[in-house]
């Protein structure tokens, strides 16, 4: 087995046997391979002699080990001044870099051990990860302490239950406790995570992820749009919001189509107006009026 192969193994298995879980379509976009491969490998394992468990659906994991072995994901250890070198340049990178997740789940992993937490940023996005990993597991309120609300303009503290993780680690799913609602927080908006200790969850039963669509707007889907897009449009989409590639398909004539649901029309429809001359509109009303009010509205808004 070659080199890249190995590296996809390891980290496969680390994947596999971490604290979150991901359908075998998941694995197969992060480890920039086919689900068949992964399918392969899970098989490999099982002759191998790991337990691997169907968790339900196409998840699966891998069994945890016995408790006088040491978990795989730490069996690489980083000494204290490594692990915090290494979250300072890990926090460095973009929020949509592919890699960026996997790392992260590997530092927190070592926080018991290295007592990182002693040592790193407070608005870290690698501690808020591990804090609200935590609260997860043991199923536990926080305060997300001068969140920053991109809808509301405001800045102030969210008394939350958090329960589950976007697959990039990007934003957090949480019952908001003060709007009874289930809502969709960024990570890197919070200044901090405050786990609190003495308060378990009242409102696991109306915990509920709604959808999110590949521009990243979470809620019910509402409508479907197909768009064409330019070579130029097609790369900014791809690298801007990466799981948009798996709807995209090339036409005949070499440019590409773009369909999908979309759960609120504002993701796309910033990403149409930032891009006019780039991008057809093929079929999806709702966007279209977005646009036109937009276009309406445009003077007003830079004072023109």
């Amino acid at each position: 087995m070659d080199q890249p192969k190995i590296e996809r193994v390891l980290r496969l298995m680390t994947l596999m046997s971490g604290s979150v879980e991901y359908t075998v379509d998941e694995l197969a976009d992060k480890l920039d391979t086919s689900y068949r491969s992964i399918y392969r490998y899970i098989d490999t394992f099982k002759a191998c002699g790991f337990a691997v468990e169907k968790v339900h659906g196409n998840v699966y994991r891998l069994a945890k080990m016995s408790p006088r072995y040491p978990d795989l994901d730490k069996l690489v250890y980083f000494s204290e001044e490594e692990a915090y070198l290494v979250n300072h340049l890990i926090d460095r990178l973009d929020p949509t870099n592919a890699l960026k997740a996997g790392l992260q789940r590997k530092l927190a992993a070592i926080y018991s051990s290295t007592s990182i937490a002693d040592y790193i940023d407070k608005r870290s996005n690698a501690a808020n990860v591990e804090s609200l990993s935590r609260a997860v597991r043991e199923k536990k309120a926080v305060r997300l302490l001068r969140y920053e609300s991109g809808h509301s303009g405001q800045i102030r503290d969210r008394h939350v239950e958090p329960f589950g993780f976007t697959t990039n680690f990007i934003d957090v799913w949480a019952f908001d406790l003060e709007d009874g609602r289930n809502k969709i927080f960024k990570i890197s908006r919070m200044e901090e995570v405050q786990v609190l200790e003495e308060e378990a969850w009242t409102r696991e039963a109306e915990h509920e992820r709604l959808g999110m669509d590949v521009f990243r707007m979470a809620g019910h889907e509402e409508f479907r749009v197909r768009l064409r897009l330019s070579m130029k449009a097609k790369n900014l989409l791809t690298e801007e919001y990466p799981l948009a590639e798996r709807d995209l398909a090339q036409d005949a004539d070499g440019s590409w189509i773009l369909e999908t649901g979309i759960c609120a029309v504002a993701g796309v429809g910033r990403f149409v107006s930032g891009l006019a001359g780039e991008i057809q509109i093929l079929d999806g009303e709702p966007l279209r009026d977005y646009l036109r009010n937009y276009q309406d509205n445009f003077p007003k808004f830079f004072a023109l």
